[in-house]
């Protein structure tokens, strides 16, 4: 049987920046249950109290602003190094029989270079590599007889490192990439590791990305 409750609840999960709103008490739930009470009698199929909503809600804030303010800030205090680079690259390739022998080639010749950048990353149609502008050379020549299905240049990466109880708690990462979406900046792509994940974003943005991951340390 459906509850009051539990409808508000499965509402307030459907529409995460609302959540993270109510989270930082900035919505007046009065004027929020008014709001959603057409929607939360609809799947009731029966009328629901203004009040017993608002009681839900606040049960829901209060719960969500202790996960906040007790787990995923901690997390969020504890990131390290926070790593730019500039001038990269992005090539996406179509995954061929011919392409991991093409990267072990161009590999065994930058691998000496530590000044470099390079990461990849391979899914199931396509892999792409990224790699320090100074590279577009090489790129060309051991990859001449792959597909390119793309190349984005004028590319900015941010590396952070977070704590590692960071895979234990949930929403780290919306938390984070919700705030970029805020600012307004668009992701290329994300490269992870268990404790570490690399952005790609455009070099007009990279300054207030970088400004908007360092604020959340200052949470």
């Amino acid at each position: 049987m459906k509850t009051i409750a539990s409808v508000v609840e499965h509402y307030i999960k459907t529409k995460p920046y609302l959540s993270t709103a109510m989270a930082q008490g900035i919505i007046n739930l009065t004027s929020l249950a008014r709001q959603i009470q057409p929607e939360i009698e609809e799947v009731l199929q029966k009328p629901a109290r203004s009040g017993a909503i608002v009681m839900a809600l606040k049960r829901i804030s209060d719960n969500l602003e202790f996960l906040s303010t007790h787990k995923i800030v901690k997390v969020l205090q504890g990131i390290g190094d926070i790593t730019v680079r500039s001038n990269l690259i992005d090539y996406s390739f179509k995954i061929s029989d011919t392409l991991l022998s093409a990267q072990a080639n161009f590999l065994a010749e930058v691998n000496t270079s530590p000044q470099v950048f390079y990461t990849s990353s391979r899914g199931v149609a396509e892999s792409n590599i990224i790699v320090s502008s100074n590279l577009a050379p090489q790129i060309d020549t051991y990859f001449k007889d792959e597909i390119l299905n793309e190349k984005t240049e004028g590319l900015s990466s941010i590396s952070i490192k977070l704590p590692t109880e960071n895979v234990t708690i949930p929403g780290i990462y919306y938390f984070i990439f919700q705030r970029l979406s805020w600012e307004g900046i668009n992701i290329f792509e994300v490269i992870s590791t268990s404790n570490e994940f690399t952005i790609l974003v455009d070099e007009d943005h990279v300054n207030l990305a970088f400004k908007a991951i360092k604020e959340l340390k200052d949470l």
